[in-house]
């Protein structure tokens, strides 16, 4: 039987690992555009020191997704009910904020924020705030901030993107310490706002989906597939879904340890293509994201 302490130990590292892996899953559900579909991403991975080579996607024929009408607007906001195994262990909002100014140009401004519950409080409290902000087009990243807090752990992150030269550099304040510059892929974005441009994209059984997203210290292509159509219950109600699987090669962490990690994404199969259900699974178990309730 498992003692009070050893349980303990393992809901904190469960809490830690569901909380992060939120994060990670809007991180590696990436899209497919004309723009990175050009490119020779070996070539290009090679020269800003990215190990290993990723294949070139298909062309996903995403004009007509760019001039569409958004999904979003200002005043949306998302909220989830996260879980590691069946132990609720918090709450995360994505929110779609007024629109901001960056560098004298309007942006698009985008959060996500996650907090332990009470119970977990005691043992792991978690207070995480991430902001990504795009430009009006949302064809690339101009600015990123998260401010970390778990545990001991804190942590006050900026990137900041220079598409003049191609760069983006990353500054951890508290360690007061800097990385970069990191060199950027054409149209890359932060690990938030690459969800939001992933919404724009038309979705179809089979698709495969990929588009650079970079932290500040590395950038990369992700991919995901679109696998099938599901219809799923979660409390926010009744949802037509597509269910989207991205490939965790280059991924690393916890689901780097774990030998047969997966995420699934399910994603709304209407015009709005809201975020409905996240699961992972990992070496230190499962842990789900369901939405509780979604506004306007």
């Amino acid at each position: 039987m498992i003692s009070k302490s050893v349980h303990t130990q393992l809901l904190a590292v469960g809490a830690r690992k569901g909380l992060r892996g939120f994060v990670w899953m809007l991180k590696i559900i990436v899209p497919v555009s004309l723009a990175t579909t050009l490119l020779d991403a070996r070539r290009l991975i090679r020269l800003i020191g990215i190990v290993g080579a990723i294949a070139a996607a298909l062309w996903s024929g995403s004009l007509q997704a760019e001039q569409a009408e958004l999904p979003f607007r200002p005043g949306e906001k998302l909220t989830f009910e996260l879980k590691w195994t069946l132990v609720p262990a918090g709450q995360a909002t994505l929110e779609v904020k007024p629109i901001e100014q960056v560098d004298g140009k309007d942006a698009y401004h985008f959060r996500l924020t996650a907090r332990s519950n009470r119970i977990v409080d005691a043992f792991y409290k978690v207070r995480d705030r991430i902001d990504g902000y795009t430009d009006m087009d949302i064809t690339r990243s101009v600015f990123y901030a998260k401010r970390q807090r778990e545990g001991k752990t804190k942590k006050n992150v900026v990137v900041r993107f220079d598409w003049g030269s191609q760069t983006a550099e990353y500054t951890e304040f508290i360690k007061r310490s800097k990385k970069g510059p990191v060199a950027l892929l054409p149209g890359a974005f932060d690990p938030l706002s690459i969800f939001y441009y992933t919404r724009k994209q038309s979705f179809e059984v089979g698709k495969e989906l990929q588009r650079p997203v970079t932290d500040g210290k590395k950038c990369v292509l992700g991919k995901a597939k679109i696998l099938r159509r599901e219809k799923i219950t979660v409390p926010a109600g009744e949802f037509e879904t597509f269910l989207i699987v991205p490939d965790l090669k280059h991924v690393g962490g916890v689901f780097k340890k774990s030998k047969n990690a997966k995420i699934e994404l399910w994603v709304s199969a209407d015009e709005r293509r809201l975020p409905i259900k996240l699961k992972s699974e990992v070496i230190v178990g499962s842990f789900t994201g369901e939405l509780i309730t979604y506004e306007p």
